[in-house]
């Protein structure tokens, strides 16, 4: 990871944050964004050893999308890791309401990966780049109704960009975690019933970390991954079983 360049969206905590440390602990210069600049700053204040960029931007806003491509114009971008998603909280009951928390799924977890990747893929490294979506075990196996089927679609899309990668050497896969109780999108620090029943359905025992999920995510920027594309790797403890 020495000397290369890496963008990490929804960097500012959770797996997001384990994977921004884990790349500029072996050296990469990185960069997170996020749409709160509060988590981003103390990411880096709690690493003052490492070098990790703070940028500010709502991925779902285009402007902001468009002037952080702006920004890392004429930039060699050797890793892109589409971290950035998450649920609507509060839906309101009715057609509504179903209508506008599949929108706002989507929009958050499919439509910003694709904004954020169109915008920085004419500075990623050719050849050599690589991309890294975050996905989920709900769009494998359902779960989470529109959050699941956001997922999904992020799987299909990445197939198809690894596709146009590949005439470039630019790889693109998903990881796709399971439990991974120390993040905002499960909310828990200790012991529930629903914690109890997603680790009894692992194999190992136990629930994931952040930074479980980073070592897949650095081992899938490195170069030993080179030859490895259009793939999407669970690291779900044995919750769901590869095919």
């Amino acid at each position: 990871m020495d000397r290369r360049t890496a963008v990490v969206t929804g960097g500012g905590t959770g797996i997001g944050r384990a994977v921004a440390e884990r790349l500029a602990a072996e050296g990469a210069q990185v960069h997170i964004v996020g749409r709160r600049a509060q988590p981003l700053a103390r990411v880096v204040e709690e690493n003052p050893d490492l070098a990790i960029h703070p940028h500010v931007a709502d991925l779902t806003d285009t402007t902001d999308v468009r002037r952080l491509g702006e920004l890392f114009a004429g930039v060699t971008v050797d890793v892109l890791v589409n971290n950035a998603g998450g649920t609507v909280k509060d839906v309101a009951p009715g057609l509504t309401g179903k209508f506008e928390d599949f929108r706002r799924t989507v929009e958050l977890n499919l439509l910003t990966t694709m904004n954020v990747t169109e915008a920085l893929w004419p500075a990623l490294r050719r050849p050599g780049g690589r991309v890294v979506g975050i996905g989920s075990i709900a769009g494998q196996r359902g779960g989470g109704d529109a959050y699941g089927a956001a997922k999904a679609g992020l799987t299909g899309w990445a197939f198809d960009l690894a596709k146009v990668g590949g005439r470039d050497g630019i790889t693109v896969n998903v990881v796709s975690p399971g439990y991974v109780q120390d993040t905002e999108f499960f909310n828990e620090t200790g012991r529930s019933a629903r914690h109890d029943i997603l680790v009894a359905q692992t194999l190992l025992g136990r629930s994931g970390r952040p930074a479980d999920i980073a070592g897949v995510v650095r081992f899938l920027a490195s170069e030993d991954a080179s030859w490895l594309t259009g793939q999407v790797i669970g690291v779900n403890g044995g919750a769901l079983l590869g095919r």
